[in-house]
């Protein structure tokens, strides 16, 4: 059914992008807030309950903005919600978890080198992780020991490293990126969902209400603010470094994502302290530069604890290994594809497998058949600018291969 490959790979499409769209505007409002808030000025002239003002330009226009740590005396009649850029971006992003990471488990999740299970336990392990993960985080906040931010913060980097260890662990060196990076978004979206607007909520009904609401909403508000505005950058490096194996597919990724996490600590740190005239840290910009270099140098560290290569072929590629033509196949991909797609790349200039696919064995290239008819036959994108001269001949055996064995027709 090669029609479904077609229609999946479109859907997969539309959801990223609208993934993308959202975590935009998501990403955009919250950091507009954090200087916003960081900005406020104080003086006598306020109006009584509120905290500070800004004055701002933009569009050809002047906006006056005043803020009340707890409300204002009387409810406006419009009163602006920021929080479905949140949802969506969270549901979207599972959206694109289930469309290529569950789906796909057997190629993307699972390693058996790594943990050899099935695609229901890998999936259930994906699911229990995230759930579980932000569980843990709402108990320790909501504790006795979440009443020191510095402590807590300091506590939340750890469990992170340890998430960041047990992933790499679990599944693939991507799938495992990219779950920390939904662990960690899980947290910030669950933080909007289940403490700020609900708190937020709560102060509106007691104003409506009459009664005075308490401040400690809003402190509490803040402090799960404070985290997202912390874990936002982590997160954007984790779900863009599938797209570089340097990152997440060598044998000190674990380490290269904790060291990610402090990058997003020193980078809006300043920022923060910007915003809030409170000088220029520019220090934070040279440990930014030297975590990077470590990261860097760990990447290009040699291996040394690898584990045997995968070579058993499932029954969902059988198929693929056994058409008629999949010996002319095997023949095309290796001469204009493995230059580049393999553990040790000969074309000048690439160091390392693109997206980590490899194709060196029989196995390799019919794990990766969807991805070869949709970028090297029904498309042009593969090679990168027809590179290694693949003919349109080869690309007419690419595509009537893929749908040959999707159709179950001719084997060998």
């Amino acid at each position: 059914m090669y029609e479904y490959a077609i229609a999946w790979d479109w859907l997969t499409f539309a959801v990223r992008w609208l993934h993308v769209i959202t975590a935009i505007a998501w990403i955009g409002s919250s950091f507009y807030f954090v200087a916003l808030d960081l900005g406020l000025k104080k003086h006598p002239a306020l109006p009584p309950g509120a905290y500070g003002e800004e004055w701002q330009v933009h569009g050809g226009g002047f906006y006056h903005i005043q803020k009340y740590l707890v409300a204002p005396a009387n409810m406006p009649d419009h009163l602006v919600w920021f929080k479905w850029e949140s949802y969506v971006t969270w549901l979207s992003g599972f959206g694109m978890l289930c469309l290529v990471y569950y789906a796909g488990a057997d190629l993307y999740m699972i390693d058996p080198a790594v943990l050899d299970v099935s695609k229901p336990v890998a999936i259930a392990i994906s699911l229990c992780s995230i759930a579980g993960g932000w569980l843990l985080y709402d108990v320790i906040c909501k504790s006795a020991f979440g009443n020191d931010n510095t402590r807590l913060m300091v506590a939340l980097y750890f469990i992170l490293v340890a998430v960041a260890w047990g992933y790499t662990h679990l599944f693939t060196g991507r799938a495992a990126f990219l779950h920390l990076g939904a662990f960690t978004a899980t947290i910030m979206s669950a933080n909007v969902f289940f403490i700020i607007i609900p708190n937020q909520k709560i102060v509106v009904a007691d104003l409506l209400a009459g009664r005075t609401p308490d401040a400690k909403y809003g402190r509490i508000a803040k402090q799960r603010s404070t985290h997202n505005n912390y874990l936002t950058l982590p997160v954007l490096f984790l779900m863009l470094s599938n797209h570089y194996p340097l990152a997440f597919g060598t044998q000190f990724n674990w380490i290269i994502a904790s060291l990610v996490f402090l990058m997003g600590v020193t980078i809006r740190h300043w920022f923060n302290t910007r915003h809030a005239n409170a000088g220029n840290p520019t220090w934070t910009w040279l440990v930014t530069v030297v975590l990077f270099i470590i990261i860097m140098w760990l990447s290009t560290v040699p291996k040394v604890l690898t584990g045997e290569p995968a070579t058993k072929i499932s029954a969902i590629q059988q198929p693929f290994v056994t058409a008629q033509n999949f010996p002319k196949v095997r023949d095309t991909v290796m001469g204009r594809c493995s230059m580049c797609h393999a553990k040790e790349p000969s074309w000048e200039g690439i160091a390392a497998p693109p997206k980590g696919v490899i194709f060196e064995t029989d196995r390799d290239i019919a794990a990766h058949a969807r991805e070869i008819y949709l970028q090297a036959g029904r498309s042009q994108a593969m090679p990168p600018a027809n590179a290694s001269h693949i003919t349109d001949e080869e690309r007419r055996l690419l595509v009537s291969w893929y749908e040959s064995a999707t159709n179950g027709e001719k084997t060998q």
